[in-house]
């Protein structure tokens, strides 16, 4: 056989079987592999950032990796914004880059690059492969770095001539490692800090929020009294009835600041120090308070259930129930409002709904109004390079095999991004329904310039507006087959999102806000 099937072959083998591609030239023997060897469902993307970003969605809800295919250094450098979400999302994904052939690299074609040097950069393992035969042995190296915990990128460069020679073999597949221990000593400082200290913070991050970990963070606070907030940079969160009511540090630095003020013991549970997006004139870097100590309990590349079980049995810290959120909210009518549209939300959501929030400036308060909705995956852009919300909503639909409603709640000027994944919600008949929070500028922006002591002039608004000429998203989603309607009310809103529910295909609800 040729390296192309092997590769197919060996990546089924280890558990792969889904490809997000964009794939060009250099990669129609790997085409043709995936067409003559069944089981890999392929699904294309209409530009590299979605297939990079479907990946990273994919890989949150199915928990296990899938593989992206991309054209050569270009190919990978479209891909670039997304692959760096999904490193700080900590997802697991394994990229198969094509390249020229080993004898035509030295002659300078237009499309050579430095695909190794650029994927560095957002991958945790890179490789090139140069020798047919030990294509598949590469491939099991690959799928075991991607399933390193909790999930990493994995970049393996792929020569045309390697593709397509005789010789390829099937490689085996490789056990992941597991996470490191947890340190029982770290367990018995963060219990001793707990036991001896009234304004404690339990700091949580990554595995930490999903439900598993945040019933035990409960436990521990009410046999503490500690308190309990998640990282801003948190990828995947478990929400709604039967789960914390959980916040998390505030992106704004003066209102994370104040939340973090009383804390003088930070225990980390797979979360780091927290610190601002940026530097500002006249803020610090951290958000935390300067005498602040902080105890890891463990580290991100750590099982924090393991850590937090460890904790519970340390304290002896008896089972405790979630507290009761109250009442479902109602529809809310009038004009749309942040506050009005994440009650409208948790009152028609679907019970084990996943919410893909792109949202940005619009949605930094949907939180407190959504805890008493039906239990629910929220996902969040862990890496703040715009443009990961309809991507990663499509993923996420693919990985929860098409049987749960995703809600993608997405910033207008972050949308342009990735439109064309609306393309792929339509090819693959995905239960997304998109609401696109339009307000006609990139409002988080003209926020960002007043913290840096500015005020907008008219250069600087042209900049920062997107009205002129207006962006018509209705039109839009229908030229790629997706229906739409567009809503000025919270009631028309409801209406629209009611409606998609009821159907096994996506639905995008622009509202005006």
């Amino acid at each position: 056989m040729n390296g192309a099937k092997s590769l197919v072959q060996t990546l089924l083998a280890a558990g792969i079987d889904t490809c997000f591609a964009n794939p060009g030239t250099s990669e129609m023997h790997f085409v043709a592999a995936l067409d003559q060897v069944p089981g890999m469902k392929c699904v294309l993307g209409l530009q590299e950032n979605v297939v990079t970003g479907m990946a990273d969605g994919y890989y949150r809800l199915a928990g296990k990796p899938a593989c992206t295919l991309l054209h050569c250094a270009p190919g990978l450098a479209n891909g670039m914004g997304n692959l760096h979400n999904a490193r700080r999302a900590r997802s697991g994904i394994v990229n198969i880059v094509g390249d020229q052939a080993v004898y035509h690299r030295p002659f300078d074609a237009p499309l050579t690059g430095d695909t190794a040097g650029m994927a560095q950069t957002v991958s945790a393992w890179v490789h090139t492969s140069t020798s047919t035969p030990d294509l598949g042995r590469d491939a099991v190296e690959a799928v075991r770095a991607a399933s390193t915990y909790p999930g990493q990128i994995a970049t393996l460069i792929l020569p045309a001539d390697v593709s397509w020679q005789e010789g390829g073999v099937v490689g085996q597949p490789l056990q992941a490692p597991q996470p490191p221990a947890i340190d029982g000593g770290a367990v018995e400082r963060a219990a001793r800090t707990l036991r001896d200290n009234s304004d404690v913070l339990i700091l949580l991050a990554g595995p930490a929020v999903l439900a598993q970990g945040q019933a035990l963070a409960w436990r521990v606070a009410q046999a503490t009294g500690a308190s309990v907030m998640a990282s801003y940079v948190t990828s995947h969160v478990a929400r709604g009835r039967g789960n914390m009511q959980l916040e998390r540090v505030p992106y704004n630095m003066e209102a994370a600041i104040k939340a973090l003020e009383r804390f003088r013991q930070i225990i980390l549970v797979n979360a780091t120090p927290p610190v601002g997006f940026f530097g500002y004139p006249g803020m610090p870097s951290i958000q935390h308070r300067s005498d602040a100590v902080f105890h890891t309990l463990s580290r991100p590349d750590q099982d924090p259930v393991e850590a937090l079980q460890a904790l519970v049995k340390a304290l002896g810290a008896p089972e405790v129930r979630m507290p009761d959120p109250g009442p479902r909210p109602e529809v809310v009518r009038g004009a749309p409002t942040p506050e009005g549209l994440a009650q409208t939300l948790a009152a028609l959501m679907p019970e084990n709904a996943i919410i893909s929030d792109e949202s940005i400036s619009y949605g930094r308060g949907f939180y407190k109004f959504t805890h008493a909705a039906p239990a629910h995956d929220w996902l969040h852009l862990a890496g703040g390079a715009i443009g990961d919300g309809m991507p990663v909503a499509t993923g996420a639909a693919l990985g929860a095999k098409k049987q749960r409603r995703v809600i993608n709640l997405q910033a207008d000027g972050s949308a342009m991004y990735s439109l064309q994944s609306l393309w792929t919600q339509a090819r693959e008949q995905l239960p997304v329904t998109t609401i696109i929070l339009n307000n006609s500028k990139y409002n988080i922006l003209i926020g960002e310039y007043a913290n840096v002591g500015a005020t907008p002039g008219e250069t600087a608004m042209s900049m920062l507006d997107l009205g002129n000429p207006a962006l018509d998203w209705v039109r839009m989603a229908n030229g790629m087959g997706v229906d739409a309607a567009r809503a000025t009310t919270l009631e028309a809103c409801a209406e629209l999102m009611t409606r998609s529910f009821d159907k096994q295909a996506p639905f995008l609800i622009e509202l005006m806000i």
